[in-house]
């Protein structure tokens, strides 16, 4: 049963992240670069156009600080070092996934591992949104430790409370979900002691919509890519 969920796991993990890294590349990374360049007070106004082109062409090259296209050894670096991170990510949420399948006891496949992987989207990315937006650099945010302990809290809750509502019947159980889920929220995540950016609004807005955008889909790959393993890899009879 572990190299099932190991070696079903490792796949999605390594397809998943690598789709995912493609799909950045179009969606949050320049965002992220031209945040960058406000942070710092570079040329604004060119990164500004060159953030237009890119969404509008999808063919531009991606900017480097200087206003230029990046060299070929910065952009190789900064691409691989993500792509291994998004490998690594999709690995541990994949052996999540796997490990929930096991439990279940249900036979999987990529059908019904894209609604798990929903859920682990609503679970992990949207719930804890609410409250915590994905921040582009320039963002003034609460104590790093605050953040991360009041996001553990909303997911832990957003989870048993969707498996409360979901595996549980009666009305005790429903009323009991909705709670959970809406207890991180009612507490209220932390806030810095006054809000502000160097980004214009529409940026950001366009960011955090273009980072869940990209999360459900990093989550519809891993939940159907880690199915249809797991089905795969079934024991025969």
């Amino acid at each position: 049963m572990f190299r099932r969920i190991f070696f079903a796991a490792l796949l999605t993990g390594f397809i998943g992240g690598a789709v995912v890294s493609l799909v950045q590349t179009y969606t949050t990374t320049p965002i992220i670069l031209l945040a960058e360049q406000y942070e710092t007070g570079g040329d604004k106004d060119n990164h500004h156009q060159g953030f237009l082109d890119r969404h509008i062409n999808l063919v531009s090259p991606v900017l480097a600080h200087d206003g230029k296209t990046s060299s070929p050894t910065v952009s190789l670096e900064r691409s691989l070092t993500t792509l291994l991170a998004n490998i690594l990510m999709g690995f541990g949420f994949a052996l999540i996934l796997t490990a929930c399948y096991a439990i279940s006891g249900k036979r999987m496949d990529g059908r019904h591992g894209v609604l798990w992987g929903l859920s682990g989207f609503g679970i992990v990315s949207l719930a804890p949104a609410l409250g915590l937006p994905p921040e582009l650099p320039g963002t003034l945010s609460a104590e790093l430790g605050m953040r991360q302990g009041w996001w553990f809290l909303c997911v832990a809750a957003t989870a048993i409370g969707l498996w409360g509502m979901v595996y549980r019947s009666g009305p005790v159980w429903l009323a009991l979900g909705i709670l959970l889920i809406a207890l991180p929220h009612i507490i209220g995540a932390p806030q810095p002691p006054k809000l502000g950016t160097t980004l214009p609004a529409e940026i950001a807005a366009h960011f955090v919509s273009a980072s869940l955008c990209t999360a459900a889909i990093f989550w519809c790959a891993l939940g159907w890519l880690s199915g249809t393993f797991w089905s795969k890899f079934e024991p025969k009879q």
